[in-house]
């Protein structure tokens, strides 16, 4: 099922048919569009990450330059495999933060163009649905660069203008996620968020000071 084309955003009410949201956003998806999407964090503008000219409308639309990388949501661990290096520390976060507001930063998988990739599994049901049958997305939160990030579904859409499908899913004003690097051991902190040191350390990941961790832009 394909949303309707027109002139400005459709925007659709997940409480009122969510299977029929999980339809319209595969179909826009696939196709190569961008989709609005709420999340437990904050409203994300996502692309399919396999589609190049997907990705790069996002960038557009955001006016975000192009060497600021976006993270991708996954269904699971198994999906997150499928675009990075997976290991045991990963593995063990993951199954205490995820689904979760932690973004891990990890070693590209084999064939991608990039070194390291984000990575996260959200904890919203309709995005993991989305993400189980079209794959990994690629995800950012939905305004303007160096806005702030909208709470509602209708200021989303309007900041980023243009025909685009926009998933309701009422108020989305929660802290954006914990950004981790495991790709050095102690890890560091680049974003802040609710996910703090002693849940990484719970999960016996050592955790390099805040004070000696590069700034992260948020």
């Amino acid at each position: 099922m394909s949303a309707p084309v027109s002139d400005g955003p459709v925007v659709m009410d997940i409480s009122t048919d969510p299977a029929a949201a999980v339809d319209a956003a595969v179909a826009c998806l696939q196709s190569g569009g961008v989709v609005v999407l709420p999340t437990e964090t904050v409203y994300g503008v996502a692309a399919l990450a396999a589609v190049p000219s997907a990705v790069e409308e996002l960038f557009v639309r955001k006016g975000r330059p192009a060497d600021r990388r976006v993270a991708v949501l996954v269904a699971d661990l198994d999906q997150a495999r499928s675009v990075a290096v997976v290991d045991a520390r990963a593995a063990g976060l993951a199954a205490a933060c995820w689904p979760g507001p932690l973004t891990m930063i990890l070693e590209a998988a084999s064939g991608s163009s990039e070194p390291t990739m984000g990575v996260r599994c959200p904890d919203h049901s309709l995005v993991r649905a989305i993400a189980s049958v079209v794959g990994p997305i690629a995800t950012t939160s939905a305004n303007r660069s160096g806005d702030p990030t909208p709470v509602d579904a209708a200021s989303a859409a309007a900041s980023l203008g243009g025909d685009l499908l926009v998933l309701d899913g009422g108020p989305c004003a929660g802290v954006p996620s914990t950004v981790v690097d495991l790709t050095i051991d102690p890890a560091t902190i680049l974003r802040e968020g609710t996910v703090t040191v002693a849940d990484l350390e719970a999960a016996g990941i050592r955790v390099e000071p805040a004070s000696a961790a590069p700034g992260a832009d948020r």
